[in-house]
């Protein structure tokens, strides 16, 4: 989610406009690391997005399930898109925007 909205913004710039977080915390967490509590809530307010979201609840049975956050599906595309080193921004950008141009319906999935 967090590289899907800042696009082709560099690291450093979101974090500026995020506050009180480093490019690099930004990185680790694109990368699928945990982040401190209060970068996470600081995180999920630039995403505008409920911490709930991400949460793991725990059944009476002791077993633990992921509340996945839901992604619209241009959104879910766009990030696959953006962690692919492969595509130049350019091309990522114009299949974005053909994307989310294209009025197909789209309905909420689960990404984790």
């Amino acid at each position: 989610m967090l590289r899907a909205k800042r696009g082709n913004r560099g690291l450093r710039a979101v974090a500026a406009e995020i506050g009180n977080v480093s490019a690099s915390t930004l990185s680790r967490v694109e990368h699928g690391n945990i982040p401190r509590l209060e970068t996470f809530m600081l995180i999920c307010q630039w995403l505008a997005v409920s911490p709930d979201d991400f949460a793991v609840i725990e059944a009476a049975s002791g077993t633990k399930m992921k509340m996945e956050a839901k992604l619209e599906v241009p959104d879910a595309i766009e990030a696959h898109l953006r962690s692919n080193i492969v595509l130049p921004p350019d091309t990522i950008e114009s299949l974005s925007e053909t994307i989310r141009v294209s009025d197909l319906g789209w309905t909420q999935i689960a990404c984790s």
